[in-house]
């Protein structure tokens, strides 16, 4: 029996991404939030979405550290990864998120260049503004 674990998602950084480098052999990793818009609207009439930790792994991890900026419109493929860690606590935490095998920049602007102005036929239901941290 062979199995499948494949994820796609199109979605805006809620903030940069976070790089740093592997104590043991210095390999590039870094993580950022995807708001991924939910394709109906909650009761209050406002689009929902949900919020995802992604992992990035190598030079495609440092290019996501300099290209891009929070409210970059991103597609991520990768896998869905459960893992257990425990935490300062000693408390025993589990966590769900993707690990990146592919991200494509769907944004023409770096994050240097980032601005207010929004490119027109974008989904920006989900921005900069709207993000809540």
């Amino acid at each position: 029996m062979s199995s499948l674990n494949r994820i796609v998602l199109i979605g805006r950084l809620t903030k940069d991404p976070e790089l740093r480098y592997t104590p043991a052999n210095g390999v590039a990793v870094a993580t950022f939030t995807l708001a991924v818009n939910r394709k109906f609207v909650g009761q209050g009439q406002q689009r929902e979405a949900d919020f995802i930790p992604i992992v990035v792994w190598r030079a495609a991890a440092e290019n996501c550290a300099k290209y891009l900026g929070k409210g970059s419109l991103v597609a991520v493929e990768g896998r869905l990864q459960i893992r257990s860690y425990e935490d300062r606590d000693q408390q025993r935490r589990t966590i769900a998120e993707v690990v990146a095998e592919s991200v494509q920049f769907l944004d023409s602007r770096n994050k240097q260049e980032r601005g207010p102005e929004r490119e027109p036929g974008l989904d920006d239901s989900i921005y900069d503004d709207d993000v809540p941290f």
